[in-house]
């Protein structure tokens, strides 16, 4: 890395450049091809980070990529843009829940927490959003698909990887999670569990996670 503060200024300003201009967030992989050998990225986006702490964007890391996003205490400046809300069923809620708290998971796996069948719709809404994907199979009969939280659900709901999902007193203060749960329930190595197994009894946990706009209640069937 350069110790000219000319050079370093122009690298800060590439960088900016790449990320403002990107359609999507950058890893700072894909910021180095585009920069000399020798630059430093890592400690470059750190320093553009910190200059735009108390600015009206900020620059902030999701998913392991780097974006500019609004300054959380403006964000009533663009009110008026945003989109008319649409909820997600409580289906497409807890099923959601469940595949962030549980990942990789099945079908058939979702099914036995909740308890009651989750109908092909649910999925397939939840992938159309983008916030689930098949992230692979099962090496059991049948090879069933196994479903996990996307990097555009880490974005939304601003985590830098599901080790930041809220563990069960933060849900509880949250009004998230039912306050009566036992407390031997706790997150075991990204889901709930009793004594490290899942039981039938979580299908009685709420994780709805209703902090941003959602699917339209009518598009998806409750199958509850």
């Amino acid at each position: 890395m350069s110790d000219n503060p000319q050079e370093q200024a122009e690298y800060l300003r590439m960088i900016e450049a790449l990320l403002f201009a990107a359609i999507e967030p950058l890893d700072e992989a894909t910021m180095a091809e585009r920069l000399p050998a020798d630059v430093d990225v890592e400690a470059l986006v750190l320093e553009l980070q910190e200059s735009y702490s108390n600015r009206g964007v900020h620059l902030v890391k999701r998913a392991n990529r780097w974006m500019f996003q609004t300054a959380p205490d403006l964000a009533f400046l663009l009110q008026r843009e945003v989109e008319q809300e649409r909820r997600l069923s409580r289906a497409g809620q807890e099923t959601l829940s469940i595949i962030a708290y549980h990942q990789p998971v099945t079908r058939a796996e979702i099914e036995e927490i909740r308890g009651v069948t989750v109908s092909k719709g649910t999925l397939d809404v939840l992938m159309e959003i983008g916030w689930v994907r098949p992230i692979g199979r099962r090496q059991t009969p049948g090879r069933p698909v196994t479903y996990g939280v996307s990097d555009d659900f880490l974005i939304h709901f601003g985590l830098e990887s599901v080790k930041d999902l809220p563990g069960i007193e933060e849900l509880k203060a949250a009004g998230l999670l039912d306050s009566n749960l036992p407390p031997e329930f706790s997150l075991v190595d990204g889901g709930l569990s009793e004594d490290g197994d899942v039981e039938e009894e979580v299908d009685d946990v709420q994780l709805s996670l209703h902090a941003a706009p959602l699917e339209d209640e009518d598009s998806v069937k409750d199958e509850d």
